[in-house]
């Protein structure tokens, strides 16, 4: 697909989605939200994309709302007066979307719900949504050039891209108070302490390393079972009991034992790599499950 605001480049089951702003350290927009939305989306139904990697073109890799847009920056409506009761009731009406829900929590819910593996390569400054939309990806590696700011304080706002339920899960509870009230900026060495990031690797290695994890991922990975992993982990960790985890782990082991499960078990008795068929997108109708 053609976007304007991003490269999308798929290499052997791995889709490179690149935010191409660079004159404008890749700042976010509307524009750039919907098109990242339909690339999740597209890349969830396809089943010839396995792994997704995220990353920025230039010298960062999201500075943030584009806050040079005119009217309202974040692309909303003020001539309308949202309450709880419209969002519970008419969320998928256009006026909603297009005037109420934030861009960058729209774009959240559509990488929570794609049935691929995410990595984030994060090359430069990721600040504001920048930051937040890594977090509902599985993987975040930084280089020595990265910086996160979750900085909505400084200017009047708060946390976005539905980061107020990702990020204390990610870093806890504590730290992710200090960080949204502080609105400082991370260097690389601080994320990784502070478990945002999972490794730091040096600029010019860091998107050969996300490919190498995605291309992982891509070969060596059943795709069926890589997509129940990443939904039942999201799904079932805020739940109060573990009985819901129980019921679809035993309908999943179910599904896949008869199917790429079989072929694990053969390869493993014959040592030899594994050639695992079975696509993501065979695990839809645990969607239904979870919906209920």
């Amino acid at each position: 697909m053609h976007y304007d605001t991003l490269t999308a480049a798929l290499v052997e089951g791995v889709l490179t989605l690149t935010l191409n702003r660079p004159d404008h350290l890749n700042a976010f927009t509307v524009q750039m939200a919907e098109e990242l939305i339909h690339a999740f989306n597209e890349a969830s139904d396809n089943d010839d994309v396995r792994a997704i990697v995220v990353t920025g073109a230039g010298r960062a890799f999201c500075a943030g709302m584009d806050l040079s847009e005119s009217g309202n920056v974040f692309g909303l409506n003020e001539a309308l007066s949202p309450t709880m009761k419209d969002l519970d009731e008419r969320l998928d009406d256009p006026e909603i979307i297009a005037g109420v829900r934030d861009t960058g929590g729209r774009l959240t819910l559509a990488i929570f719900e794609c049935t691929k593996p995410v990595i984030a390569a994060v090359n430069g400054a990721a600040v504001g949504v920048g930051a937040t939309m890594t977090l509902a990806m599985d993987v975040r590696l930084a280089c020595e050039h990265t910086r996160f700011g979750f900085v909505f304080g400084k200017i009047g706002i708060v946390p976005d891209a539905c980061s107020s339920w990702f990020l204390p899960k990610i870093v806890g509870l504590a730290k992710a108070l200090k960080w949204t009230y502080s609105g400082e900026i991370l260097d690389a060495k601080a994320a990784l302490s502070g478990g945002l990031v999972e490794e730091i690797v040096p600029a010019d290695q860091l998107l050969s390393r996300a490919h190498a994890l995605a291309r992982t991922l891509a070969t060596e990975r059943s795709p069926a079972s890589t997509a129940l992993i990443r939904q039942m982990m999201y799904r079932h960790s805020g739940m109060p009991h573990p009985l819901m985890a129980h019921k679809v782990e035993s309908l999943a082991i179910f599904h896949v034992s008869q199917r790429d499960g079989k072929e694990g078990v053969a390869a493993f008795r014959s040592k030899r790599p594994p050639k695992f068929t079975e696509p993501a997108s065979s695990v839809k109708k645990f969607y239904d499950w979870w919906a209920r």
